[in-house]
């Protein structure tokens, strides 16, 4: 069992930065796993935002946050961060985090293993 738990939320305006976090527990290896950011805005479904692999050699983003947010992760400590900058209103959402002991190519399509119960971002002036 992993129990995953978000943090870092908040209200932030249009243009600024945001870094959340993800922090892993329970007995298991967090190396075991890729993990992946995903968000759910108001009245939409859930919807992937990065993912990475189980080392943090491989990254994959979203197209609507490429180059505006980074993925990383830190197995010593069994943390995951987002770091978001340029944040845009469009990013609202209720941001959760996942992990899942497969491909990370395929962390994409969602179906996690195990989830956080989310942190909200509101990004608004």
């Amino acid at each position: 069992q992993v129990q995953l738990v978000e943090s870092g939320g908040g209200l932030v305006q249009p243009g600024g930065s945001l870094r959340l976090s993800c922090a892993a527990s329970g007995h298991t290896t967090f190396e075991a796993y890729g993990m992946g950011w995903f968000r759910q805005a108001p009245g939409k479904d859930r919807e992937f935002v990065a993912a990475i692999s189980r080392y943090g050699s491989t990254t994959y983003y979203a197209d609507s946050v490429k180059g505006r947010f980074t993925i990383s992760r830190d197995n010593a400590k069994k943390m995951m961060y987002l770091q978001m900058n340029t944040v845009k209103p469009e990013d609202t959402a209720v941001y959760y985090c996942g992990a899942a002991a497969r491909p990370t190519l395929t962390l994409s399509r969602g179906g996690m293993d195990y989830w956080g119960k989310g942190t909200l971002v509101t990004v608004s002036s």
